[in-house]
């Protein structure tokens, strides 16, 4: 999605073939976005939360976003949020929690950092992230303490190989 003065705010096809991917997601991600459809199909029918009603019936607009901007009287389901009224909130509540200078485009290093610091190899991150491996590695692989942590183990392990050898 982009927002110009030119086309104001519209869906475009990604930049890149790398920009168009599937990646898988865990369990708890997959619940949470069940619930968020489930409340759409509720309010789609017009049936309170909590009511016992089978809703496989009731059908989403063909363009229904997940995460729309916020519901208004007629419901519409396809309109996406302000990207400027979201990044505020985000900031606000970061600086509520701590974080005074965490923007919301920083998830994104965090996540590749988190996941490389974690032992996921580089093209798999890559490929997630929609980068190529050497850009991720130069742009978002930052060092962190456990990654040199664990390159000092490793050449620790080599040095006794080494030495305990001769």
């Amino acid at each position: 999605m982009e927002e110009t003065k030119a086309h104001g705010r519209r869906f475009k096809e990604p930049k890149t073939r790398r920009g168009s991917r599937t990646i898988a997601i865990d369990d708890v991600l997959t619940d949470l976005l069940s619930a968020e459809r489930e409340t759409y199909l509720r309010l789609t029918a017009g049936v309170t939360a909590g009511a016992d009603v089978d809703l496989s019936l009731v059908k989403l607009p063909e363009d229904a976003l997940i995460f729309p901007s916020p519901v208004t009287i007629d419901h519409d389901l396809t309109q996406p949020r302000d990207a400027r009224g979201l990044t505020k909130e985000f900031i606000r509540r970061a600086r509520r929690l701590g974080f005074p200078r965490l923007r919301f485009h920083d998830l994104r290093g965090t996540h590749e950092t988190l996941l490389l610091d974690a032992g996921v190899p580089v093209h798999v991150v890559a490929a997630r992230c929609g980068h190529d491996p050497a850009i991720l590695l130069r742009t978002y692989a930052r060092r962190t303490k456990k990654a040199d942590a664990s390159a000092a183990a490793v050449i620790g392990t080599l040095s006794e190989r080494v030495l305990g050898g001769s």
